[in-house]
């Protein structure tokens, strides 16, 4: 099993930043895939980006504005958030995927973190 914490939400303006980190720890496979969800209250979980190696993919709504980066000495996946707007805001969550290419599929990981709260106010 693999343990994942995430940290870094909280409470911003629109245009504001924020910096997520989750640090996985356990038996985590020299293949695999880490991705950041999020969950708006009342919707579907929805992934926002995904890092495999050097492959990184981003969902078009957060394009331009987030950068996912992994550190693998610290095994810990990071979340750069600029430019935030109220639509940003949700539980956003840490995904680990064993295996090679990342998964769209939100059923098909591994492994969830307990999620933090992101809240952008106008």
């Amino acid at each position: 099993q693999v343990q994942l914490v995430e940290s870094g939400g909280g409470s911003v303006q629109t245009g504001g930043s924020l910096r997520l980190s989750c640090v996985a720890s356990g038996n985590i496979d020299s293949r695999n895939c880490m991705g950041w969800f999020r969950q708006a209250t009342g919707k579907e979980r929805e992934g926002v980006a995904s890092v495999e190696d050097t492959i990184v993919t981003y969902a078009n709504s957060v394009a331009g504005r987030f950068t996912v980066s992994k550190d693998n000495a610290k095994n810990t996946l990071y979340l750069q958030m600029n430019s935030l707007v109220p639509e940003d805001t949700a539980v956003y969550y840490c995904a680990y995927f064993r295996g090679r290419l990342c998964p769209s599929a939100v059923t098909r990981y591994n492994n969830w973190g307990q999620g933090t709260q992101v809240t952008v106010s106008s």
